[in-house]
């Protein structure tokens, strides 16, 4: 597997649409390049202000947003025209409007009314489309291929908005981190704000541990206020090149045991998992409670996959419920190798043994060929164990 650019979002004091792009200034964003993309957007007499700060000791950047133009971005259509007329990067513009869906979609269940007749501060902000697309624009400067985010924590207390004095997390904070690990902090204020809470939900490809990564930057970002204790108000993002080890890994492993699925679909989930990166898929008969037959369904995995195939199997079969555990694996060094047979170049697995290297026939390819030239399977593997033979 070739290696991925990757970033790891810390937000070990929560997450705000300013403090992710502040974070991503201080890592390096040029500034001219951002203040390019964002005039872009036509949003009017708008300033960016981008001071260095220090933190408990910890250099950081933070950026404030002067909003002097007249115009008014307050629902979601007007919000969406703006992004589609703007002329940026496609991804850019489908990653927003993604985002602001989502905001706006949390809002109108939490006030019960049409996603597209909601109405109010959080979507409509010009310094909220600034902090959203900057971000965007940033994770696309620095070539981010995947996002991993840590779990967020949770404050309490109250916040006042346009719909009065709302009780902390926010209820639009709530609806949009269904379905993502937080925890609660002795904190009593706003830690994740409904703009932060919607670009991880939409941007982060999972939330947990930081992957396996060479670093090659970090960037801090601060938020608005001074917390008391000795935490800082930060979020840091830190960037880098994913690696494989090449003998000694770790994976997980994911399990459950089946007794009212139907075997048959298992061809089709397997493919599924597969083509989301799973390294391994299998289904083994087994004796379950009162003598009843069913299935034990493994699939092995990279640690940053588990989570979707985990959604998979969940939508995909009847299985209520998962194993899973990370589980040390040990690899051979193995490469592509291309043979030449009487019927033309073929395609096999070379690998390094402790006994020596040994060629294996790739079935996929050999199967192809056998059809294309109307031979048997057996006839294919037999060349290719005569010509690795050879070969040596």
């Amino acid at each position: 597997m070739a290696a991925q650019r990757i970033a790891y979002l810390d937000c070990f004091s929560g997450i705000s649409g300013d403090m992710f792009l502040s974070a991503l200034l201080h890592l390096g964003l040029d500034e001219k390049h951002l203040r390019t993309g964002l005039d872009r957007l036509n949003l009017g007499d708008v300033r960016l202000k981008i001071t260095r700060i220090t933190r408990c000791g910890i250099s950081a950047q933070k950026l404030t947003v002067k909003d002097h133009s007249k115009k008014q971005f307050r629902t979601l259509p007007v919000i969406l025209e703006v992004l589609q007329g703007s002329g940026l990067d496609q991804w850019v513009v489908d990653k927003a409007a993604d985002v602001f869906r989502t905001l706006a979609a949390a809002e109108a269940k939490v006030h019960d009314t049409a996603i597209n007749q909601v109405h109010f501060h959080e979507v409509g902000a010009v310094d909220t489309l600034i902090d959203v697309v900057g971000v965007l624009i940033g994770l696309r400067y620095f070539n981010i291929e995947r996002l991993v985010c840590s779990p967020l924590p949770l404050g309490s207390g109250t916040v006042d908005c346009e719909h009065g004095r709302l009780p902390l997390p926010a209820p639009a904070v709530c609806e949009l981190l269904q379905g993502v690990p937080t925890y609660g902090i002795e904190a009593v204020r706003e830690m994740i704000t409904p703009t932060g809470a919607a670009l991880v939900k939409v941007i982060a490809e999972r939330f947990g541990s930081m992957e396996k990564m060479v670093i090659s930057g970090t960037g801090y970002g601060s938020g608005s206020r001074e917390m008391t204790g000795k935490l800082p108000n930060l979020c840091r993002i830190i960037i880098g090149e994913s690696y494989q080890a090449s003998e000694v890994d770790q994976v997980e492993v994911i399990e459950t045991n089946l007794d009212d699925w139907n075997p048959e679909t298992f061809p089709h989930l397997c493919e599924l998992l597969m083509e989301q990166g799973a390294l391994d898929v299998s289904l083994s008969p087994l004796v379950m409670k009162k003598g009843r037959p069913g299935q034990l369904l493994r699939i092995i995995c990279d640690l940053n996959r588990g989570h979707r195939l985990k959604k998979i199997v969940l939508s995909e079969t009847s299985a209520i419920g998962l194993r899973f555990h990370q589980a040390s694996r040990l690899t051979l060094a193995r490469r592509e190798v291309t043979l030449d047979t009487r019927w033309g170049p073929l395609q096999a697995k070379e690998v390094q043994t402790p006994t020596g290297t040994v060629i294996y026939p790739e079935y996929e390819a050999c199967r192809k060929l056998a059809l294309e030239k109307d031979l048997s399977l057996d006839a294919v593997y037999r060349e290719v164990y005569a010509v690795s033979t050879n070969k040596e």
